[in-house]
């Protein structure tokens, strides 16, 4: 039936017959599908075996399938319509007892190869590998399409598909716009592509590979056989252009690359010898296609005719879109490799495309970084669904009134506890209010900035509340800092009143600042007045001033109002479900926004707050002490810290909160069995924490969703929301959002932006993280902490991980 040239025409072909008419009709269904998919997944043996391969199905008297399978060497997609013509003309022509109505072939296969063999050498030869060199010159290696697995480190070529059609109206309107903008449909579908790749990944150099029937005489039309060639469309998208732009660019991109059609893609790999990786394919990793081949329907005397489709289960690259263009108009299939992507990936994919094809016709003018790419629904549930996060909160008090609310409740309860010091709520809101009316006489006040400078200690606390209620707001001053960086701290929040301990006189650099020893005159501020001072303070003054690393390495100051503290101190009660039973360690530096945290969940819920000095609360089996003998019930730890600690059962120990870094899944499983396990995340500039999750050990690591009256937005650099999946910034809003940056207003104003979603402002939070489809938040990395090795994104993470696992290597 076939005519061929190739060599091994001679070998032996068989027609095998497998008779099915035994089973039911469902069986003979999943049987038929079984013998198709093994007939898919056996290799030809090229060698010795004919490179066609025929089973004829016989499933009732009535009823046959025929299985037709030919090797890729000798077959292309514009040699199906040449065999489907044939088999007709054959088909018909010898049921009716007529010999052959083919004519024999002027020139076959092999004419062709000769032919290419002698044509494609020489200036011809230099002339297209030059255009090639020239146009793939420093290209990326590597498309980093967000994947739903990481990337095995043998590319593997398991796969599936997901089919899809557009309506005739928008095919038509694809149509007109090709016409209008003197495109091809294929080159409007392709920079339709490539947007979606450049809205996915963000990279504005795109490599797709597309096949080309390449048969571009008239000679050949006719023939069956391999005549297919790959290439390479590198297409440009910085500059954020218009669509109809860039459909500009991808024009001239493939006229170019059709006048140099002829090179075979191996030579052209084997020519720019690009840097191999067994991970992924050379030079691309997705692929487009627009059938255009001519395929007549199968209609054979006597018979009617219907096809068999088969589940492909293999694909050559990470993903490939393949279309054709119907009566019934566009049909699409998205071929993709399933140890990278999920079903439901590629099913939002494919509404995204659908969506920007759409935003396309209705606005070709439009930047391509704002073409529309969501759907209604996601859109809702992205935007709104999942922000919809509001919830009742003290939002008219500042933090000071919720611990005297609790002193109200629990006056004889132990708040605070130091070595064998303690005090109950009464008696340290009874020294914070002497200490208050005596910084109230030297003329702190609202927004007025007191600098603190204590050892771990009850002073400590009782500084912190004595600040507050007399209306001013804290400056946490490490005694363990160098004097340089406590000095820098001082001039720049301008502070004029400095709490300190004299012990500490020599750690302090020379201060312009009056300077209060408070275990020096202590016995002068007890002569103040133990009540309540009333509060001049609002929800909206400052509570606290909390100094930041800097990227230029001068730190900054962030300036945290009252009303986002109460709103972290009530959530996090609520979520840590503390009660005045439970033992809260403070374990973070009083310099760190995480020990604001774990005071106010502790004095905020009536639980008692323990102390320590830094040696007794180092890592390992002094901190594992502390634990045991405090019965801590809550702690909060960098993970870091916990990774170091030696397991013990901790019986007490109700609730782990890990905080400040990533967390690794070995972590969670070890300390999370039998409590509760939390994973916060939050920037101080987000009064701490902005987002929580509750852990176990078998399910995907993330920093969970944003706590109460947050909002959190994660948007590429054009401020537009990525769909689930996909990596952009971080960005944080609602009540939680710092002031800004003590005397920074340029720095305020380049991270503290408008809102583009509602009322208020964002947080730009420099944090790559992604919506995973549950509505939880997996955080990636740091954006600016990610490195390109010839072309390769290399996430840092990745690395510390690798080395993480060496037995020398304890923590890095």
């Amino acid at each position: 039936i076939v005519r061929t040239s190739d060599p091994l025409a001679s070998t032996p072909w068989t027609v095998s017959i497998v008779d099915l008419q035994h089973l039911s009709t469902s069986e003979k269904e999943i049987a038929l599908q079984q013998l198709a998919q093994q007939q898919v997944q056996r290799p030809f043996d090229i060698a010795t075996e004919a490179l066609v391969r025929t089973t004829l199905v016989v499933l009732s008297e009535t009823e046959q399938a025929l299985l037709v399978f030919i090797h890729h060497i000798v077959f292309d997609g514009w040699s199906v319509g040449v065999f489907v013509q044939e088999l007709i003309a054959l088909y018909n022509a010898y049921s009716q007892g007529q010999p052959s109505p083919l004519t024999p072939l002027l020139i076959q296969y092999a004419d062709f190869a000769i032919w290419q063999r002698q044509w494609l050498q020489g200036d011809v030869l230099q002339s297209q590998l030059s255009y090639w060199q020239q146009q793939l010159k420093d290209a990326p290696a590597l498309l980093s399409l967000p994947t739903d697995r990481p990337r095995p480190a043998v590319q593997t070529f398991v796969g599936t598909y997901h089919k899809f059609a557009l309506s005739v109206e928008l095919t038509d309107r694809l149509v007109k716009l090709s016409q209008e903008q003197g495109c091809t449909l294929f080159m409007t579908l392709l920079a339709a592509y490539d947007t979606l790749l450049y809205r996915y990944t963000g990279q504005s150099d795109i490599l797709v590979g597309t096949p080309i029937a390449n048969r571009d005489r008239s000679e050949i039309e006719g023939l069956i056989g391999f005549f297919v060639n790959t290439l390479v469309m590198r297409t440009n998208l910085a500059g954020n252009p218009s669509f109809s732009e860039l459909l500009g660019r991808v024009r001239e991109v493939a006229l170019s690359a059709y006048a140099h059609q002829n090179l075979p893609f191996e030579m052209l790999v084997e020519a720019l010898q690009p840097e191999r990786d067994l991970g992924h394919t050379p030079l691309f990793q997705v692929v487009f296609n627009l059938q255009n081949a001519p395929v007549q329907k199968l209609e054979l005397a006597g018979l009617t005719v219907s096809s068999l489709p088969v589940e492909s289960t293999a694909t050559k690259v990470d993903l490939a879109l393949s279309m054709e263009n119907t009566t019934q108009g566009l049909m699409g299939v998205w071929e993709y490799n399933t140890d990278l992507f999920d079903a439901s990936t590629i099913e939002r994919m494919n509404g995204h495309f659908v969506t920007l094809l759409s935003g396309i016709v209705a606005n070709p003018q439009e930047r391509i970084s704002q073409l529309p790419l969501l759907t209604a629904v996601e859109q809702q549930q992205l935007l709104v669904d999942w922000n919809n996060t509001w919830m009742e909160y003290p939002e008219d008090k500042c933090i000071h009134q919720l611990f005297e609310q609790q002193v109200k409740r629990t006056p004889n309860a132990i708040a605070v506890v130091f070595e064998d010091q303690k005090l109950t709520y009464q008696q340290l809101n009874s020294r914070a209010n002497q200490l208050a009316h005596y910084l109230h006489s030297l003329g702190v006040k609202p927004d007025v900035l007191v600098g603190i400078c204590v050892e771990r200690s009850l002073e400590m606390v009782v500084g912190l509340l004595g600040i507050l209620k007399a209306g001013g707001a804290y400056l946490p001053l490490d005694p363990e800092y160098p004097q340089d960086r406590l000095s820098f701290m001082l001039e720049d929040a301008q502070v004029s009143l400095v709490l300190t301990q004299q012990r500490l006189l020599d750690k302090l650099p020379q201060l312009q600042a009056k300077q209060v020893y408070l275990d020096e005159v202590w016995s002068q501020i007890a002569q103040n007045n133990q009540d309540n001072p009333t509060s001049e303070a609002k929800a909206f003054n400052l509570a606290n001033v909390i100094y930041t690393s800097g990227s230029t390495g001068r730190p900054k100051g962030v300036m945290v109002e009252h009303k986002g503290l109460c709103n972290l101190a009530q959530a996090q009660i609520q979520t840590f479900d503390l009660t005045s039973d439970s033992r809260v360690l403070q374990f973070a530096s009083f310099s760190f926004d995480a020990s604001i945290s774990e005071i106010l969940m502790a004095l905020g819920a009536g639980a008692a707050l323990y102390l320590g000095t830094k040696d007794s609360l180092f890592p390992g089996m002094p901190l594992i002490e502390r634990l045991r003998d405090y019965s801590i019930t809550h702690i909060t730890l960098p993970p870091s810290a916990l990774a170091v600690m030696p397991f013990e059962e901790l019986p007490a120990l109700q609730t782990i909160i890990v905080a400040g870094e990533a967390s690794s899944a070995e972590l969670i499983k070890q300390w999370s069995i039998g409590r509760n396990f939390f994973n916060a995340y939050g920037p101080t500039e987000a009064s701490v924490c902005a987002t929580i999750a509750k852990c176990t050990f078998d399910e995907k690591i993330s920093i969970g969703r944003a706590i109460a009256n947050t909002q959190v937005y994660i948007l590429d650099e054009n401020l537009q929301p990525v769909p689930v999946g996909v990596p952009g910034e971080l960005h944080i809003g609602g009540v939680g959002l710092a002031r800004g940056y003590l005397n920074r207003p340029e720095l305020t104003q380049e991270k503290f932006i408008i809102n583009p979603f509602g009322s208020g402002r964002l947080y730009k939070t420099g944090d790559l993280a992604r919506y995973l489809t549950d509505g939880n938040i997996e955080y990636l990395g740091r954006i600016d902490n990610q490195v390109k090795i010839r072309g390769f994104r290399i996430e840092l993470g990745e690395i510390e991980a690798l080395l993480s696992r060496h037995d020398d290597v304890q923590i890095c």
